[in-house]
């Protein structure tokens, strides 16, 4: 956890006072997880800083192709689509490298905005957090996929025989790296001068498949720096002609692409309360607990860790990735991963969540379902052992098997709406299922092959 060069309104100022170029930039994100901003004047970033400044309330009414939702009450035409206030933060500031070090700041919806902004809900599951006396550890890790196309190719091509970064199954691989070390290190420079420090970063087992471990922070920095690394791999890529996708799954070929998230708890003594030398496995009560809360939760609470319809294409038997679940000791094979060790390293890594989640949502169900488990003293099910998908499957529960089947769980949870909010809920279950609905309302080609002739 590295210094900021800015951290409160004050230096925000003086750091703008004394800004050669004349406008900064600032974004907040979208219920997709996208990054949605624009360049702003230096005076009126000033004042923005503390009186928050219009941005059209349009970001929380369109989805990731900016089309207009007709199923949600917060904003449409019936509105007009006014302003909604956005508040830049100061402590999130960093300078873009390769834009003569301009000022960037995320932000966040304020007003009645707030209950639907994604930085808001994990804030919600903090504050929930604290009244514990806890505080929260996290480090995201994504898998994504490098390809030597531009978004012109691939829109030509129609995203067929796209030619990725490099060819072959070189996993860990340090001819990969070492021959491309120039784009590498120029990459981790930049991820280092954006306070996004990776404690890892190698090629996995695919054609040009990328995994990178985010540095650990508290966990609403470690989500800032995990939309501001998805965000700015692609823009990096595409400054160097290439695309980065972080599909869930975007080749029936390859495994999926995950966006795990590693977890601890620490008291006020800044002490990991996870760990307990007297328990087995160093387990404390709060670990088991917490794990019984996110495996209790994860069925009803995926929709907002597998927020597309394409997450679901990830969660196959045999895939690295979980189908039901299951928790187990050091086992990659189940949902929740737990990772024995030294009183600073015990933790959980949630492997549920894909890379194409957003990591504020993603984030929030992780720590919130845990918090309720501590609460509520939750006993997990019996760790599985070797293979998850060869164990008896009593008393594991299955995962919903698509988004619009996850998104009738979640507007049923009673669990998620006191942790999130009726109003967000309705929201983002709105959102999902119109996801849903333009998906069934396609037909491709593989349905073509199949029956076109034969039925």
């Amino acid at each position: 956890m590295r210094k900021k060069e800015i951290t409160t309104i004050e230096e925000a100022y003086t750091a703008l006072k004394y800004y050669k170029l004349p406008y900064a930039k600032v974004a907040v994100t979208d219920i997709d997880g996208i990054l949605r901003g624009k360049y702003i004047a230096k005076k009126k970033l000033i004042s923005a800083l503390t009186d928050g400044f219009g941005f059209c309330d349009v970001i929380l009414g369109w989805d990731s192709n900016d089309q207009l939702y007709d199923t949600i009450e917060f904003t449409g035409w019936n509105s007009g689509f006014p302003d909604t206030q956005v508040t830049p933060i100061p402590e999130t500031s960093r300078r873009i490298p390769f834009e003569n070090n301009l000022l960037f700041f995320l932000a966040e919806f304020s007003g009645g905005a707030s209950a639907l902004c994604p930085r808001s809900i994990l804030k919600k599951v903090i504050d929930k957090t604290q009244t514990l006396g806890l505080s929260a550890l996290a480090g995201a890790e994504y898998e994504y996929f490098l390809f030597q196309e531009t978004p012109e190719t691939v829109r030509t091509k129609n995203y067929k025989n796209l030619v990725p970064f490099t060819p072959g199954n070189f996993g860990y691989s340090i001819i990969r790296n070492s021959v491309q070390s120039d784009f590498h290190n120029a990459f981790l420079e930049m991820c280092e001068s954006m306070d996004i420090p990776l404690e890892g970063y190698h090629t996995e087992t695919g054609p040009g498949v990328l995994e990178a471990a985010i540095a650990v922070d508290e966990i609403l920095h470690a989500a800032d720096k995990a939309i501001l690394f998805k965000t700015f791999t692609k823009i990096f890529a595409q400054k160097h002609e290439l695309m980065a996708t972080f599909m869930a799954k975007w080749s029936t070929d390859y495994p999926g692409q995950s966006g795990h998230i590693h977890l601890s708890l620490q008291n006020k003594k800044d002490e990991n309360i996870f760990f307990d030398p007297s328990k087995p496995l160093n387990i404390s009560d709060e670990m088991r607990w917490f794990i019984g809360g996110q495996q209790k939760l994860m069925p009803e609470l995926i929709a907002m860790v597998a927020p597309t319809v394409n997450s679901y294409r990830r969660l196959i038997p045999n895939y690295w990735a979980p189908i039901d679940n299951s928790w187990g000791i050091d086992n990659r094979t189940a949902a929740i991963r737990v990772i024995p060790g030294a009183p600073a390293s015990q933790r959980i890594e949630y492997r549920l969540a894909s890379s194409d989640s957003n990591p504020y949502l993603a984030m929030a169900v992780a720590l919130g379902s845990g918090i309720w488990g501590i609460e509520n003293e939750i006993e997990p099910t019996r760790p599985i052992q070797g293979n998850f998908w060869e164990e008896s499957q009593k008393d594991i529960q299955p995962l919903p098997r698509s988004l619009g089947e996850a998104s009738i769980l979640l507007k049923k949870s009673k669990v998620g709406r006191s942790l999130f909010g009726d109003a967000f809920i309705d929201h983002f279950c709105a959102t999902r299922d119109r996801e849903e609905d333009l998906y069934r309302n396609q037909v491709d080609e593989w349905q073509l092959k199949r029956y076109f002739e034969i039925i």
